[in-house]
């Protein structure tokens, strides 16, 4: 009996490297003497740039591997894979989940002695042991759509009428009938291929596994959830929720099921909810989003220019012996050009960024007053109006900010939130090994605890509550997976986050999203990686491209490649891609393009010694010295 699994990744390398480890080390004789299973694993590749498809070649030779050239969405390349495989089961699975050893052979088993069985979905837990509602769900009619969207279901989680969209109603520890399943971890019978087909590619990314669900009961079977195993889902997304790009995307998903599955008023009622409340919701997340970026450059602003204007107000009483010496217009458009040239300075040196780093904050500001004193010296007569008040206003808005900054970093080692504390679950060589991992990686510096691998859960439990510890390790050399997960579970203690250094390889993995690079600690130290270095590289690339664009009458003459010269322009200027790409971002040329062919060798190191010390002048030498290759 043969089980397919098919993994579709973008970008998500070490997430997927613990995926298949945990499946190729998945269990698959039953505990009652079944056909044992033998595993066919696929992964397609969404034109990643991480290197995923080289980890899993060089990593995995076993498993079969689609390589697309460009992000062709879920459904599809699902289907890609779908149309090869040859199990009698075939499941599909996300890159950002770990199974237990036994979870195959499990569902397997359920599915052979439930015949009317035609897809199932287990119990899933997120990256700190909570039990993900979204691991069952109900049909989306617009009734159930509305409680979820207005926020009614979370004042009646387990009411049947009012939690239908997460059938709350149903207990998460028991076996029942669900209407829909979740696209993490979906499995299901080759019959039920061959009837309905594989996913519906009208849908790129949401949407498509409540199409497959309902499809499946369409056709007769019943779809079982079953949380006699359970598998961790990380709860990765390629879009983030609020975002325009996620908005479109979601709603277009959920215009193409509305329209097929309902009719007349009630398809146009619906879209209509839907339209609204997603739109509104977005608004919502935008703003609120948008309020925590700008409460500290608010707070900045208003305290440097109170301070300004209060200088302003003693130099002119002390000096001109008139309060009233500066006009209006000093008070009300020349003090906050000052302010504001100041604070986007220290923004573009990484004084906005975390963790707090006064010397960035310093820097910054130093170089927004040379360039504030530099412009003085070209202005009128008339429009100098006090050199020395500028340089003490200067001086007092880096102080502020100092002092600010210094206010905040107090306030949250008071709640906590500085000077973390870990627990590393293992053996003392292999927390050893955990402790370098991050050292090297430049995580947070930590204080450290350790427990025996072996300890009982309320050990655990009790060394969590003393110790306060923020965040849990587990050591994959010492620990089974299975057993990581059951610890998981069990633990679900609430703001402690779970991560597992695996027994192969210098990272740690541990975060509910994978988009966050905070919690995703690898082996090498990129400064490119920072917030200060991307925006600095992203305002190169615009402006480089904006200069190239300006210039290219005569420029255009001298390409050798003229058809892709104003394409590579345009695409860099919007963000598809940077004139120079790395590990992770594309690029129109790479750090080895300073250099006649040099050898694969010399390129990966002229790549990581580029990511590494990344400085803009970098870019700027390399888009020089290839100026006839746009």
């Amino acid at each position: 009996m043969k089980l397919s699994i098919v993994i579709v990744n973008y970008n998500v390398k070490y997430f997927l490297k613990q995926c298949l480890a945990s499946v190729l080390n998945s269990q698959l004789t039953g505990v009652h003497g079944s056909t044992p299973l033998q595993l066919d694993v696929w992964v397609v590749d969404n034109d990643s740039v991480d290197g995923s498809v080289e980890m899993v070649r060089r990593d995995f030779p076993s498993v079969h591997i689609i390589e697309n050239h460009e992000n062709v969405g879920f459904a599809k390349a699902n289907n890609q894979a779908l149309a090869s495989c040859t199990g009698q089961y075939l499941l599909l699975l996300n890159p950002d989940t770990v199974v237990e050893s036994d979870t195959f052979v499990k569902c397997v088993d359920f599915m052979q002695s439930h015949a009317d069985c035609g897809g199932l979905c287990v119990k899933m837990v997120d990256g700190e042991g909570n039990y993900l509602k979204e691991s069952k769900r109900g049909f989306p009619s617009p009734e159930a759509s509305f409680y979820k969207m207005s926020g009614l279901i979370h004042l009646f989680p387990h009411s049947k009428r009012i939690g239908a969209y997460y059938m709350g109603h149903l207990s998460e520890d028991e076996v029942n009938e669900v209407e829909i399943m979740p696209g993490a971890f979906l499995l299901f019978r080759r019959e039920v291929y061959e009837k309905i087909g594989g996913l519906d590619e009208s849908y790129f990314m949401y949407g498509e596994d409540i199409d497959f669900s309902w499809r499946i009961r369409l056709a007769g079977w019943k779809n079982y959830y079953f949380p006699e195993t359970h598998i961790i889902h990380y709860k990765g997304e390629s879009t983030k929720k609020g975002s325009m790009n996620y908005v479109y995307t979601f709603y277009n998903a959920m215009a193409i099921f509305v329209k097929r599955y309902f009719s007349g008023g009630n398809a146009k009622f619906f879209s209509a909810l839907l339209h609204v409340a997603i739109w509104l919701r977005a608004t919502m997340a935008w703003l609120k989003r948008c309020a925590g970026r700008l409460a500290l450059p608010l707070v900045d602003f208003a305290v440097a220019y109170g301070g300004f204007v209060l200088l302003k107000q003693l130099w002119a009483s002390q000096w001109a012996h008139n309060i009233d010496y500066y006009p209006a217009q000093y008070t009300y458009l020349v003090i906050p050009i000052y302010i504001l040239i100041l604070m986007t300075a220290s923004w573009l040196e990484g004084g906005y960024d975390k963790p707090v780093r006064p010397v960035r904050i310093v820097k910054g500001m130093g170089l927004g007053l040379l360039l504030l004193l530099a412009f003085y010296s070209l202005l009128d007569e008339e429009q100098r109006y006090s050199r020395m008040l500028l340089l003490m206003g200067s001086l007092w808005t880096l102080a502020s900010s100092l002092l600010i900054r210094g206010v905040l970093v107090k306030g949250e080692r008071r709640k906590g939130k500085g000077g973390r504390k870990t627990l590393i679950v293992g053996s003392e060589k292999e927390t050893a090994r955990v402790k370098e991992i991050c050292r090297h990686a430049g995580a947070p510096q930590a204080e450290i605890c350790r427990q025996d691998a072996g300890a009982p859960l309320h050990h655990l439990q009790d060394l969590i509550r003393i110790e306060h510890v923020d965040e849990v390790i587990f050591c994959g050399a010492d620990i089974e997976l299975q057993r990581i997960i059951e610890l998981m579970a069990s633990l679900k203690t609430s703001a402690v986050e779970y991560k597992i250094a695996p027994a192969e390889g210098d990272y740690i993995i541990g975060s509910n999203s994978i988009l966050s690079s905070d919690s995703l600690y690898l082996d090498d130290l990129n400064t490119i990686s920072t917030d200060t270095c991307r925006r600095k590289k992203r305002l190169f690339d615009i402006a480089a491209s904006l200069l190239l664009i300006l210039l290219s009458p005569v420029l255009f003459w001298f390409q050798r490649k003229k058809r892709t010269y104003y394409s590579h322009c345009f695409a860099v200027l919007v963000g598809r891609c940077s004139w120079v790409g790395h590990t992770g971002r594309k690029g129109i040329f790479s750090p080895a393009d300073l250099f006649d062919e040099p050898s694969s060798e010399v390129a990966e190191r002229l790549m990581l010694r580029y990511m590494r010390h990344y400085r803009t002048s970098s870019d700027a030498a390399i888009l020089i010295h290839n100026w006839r290759e746009i």
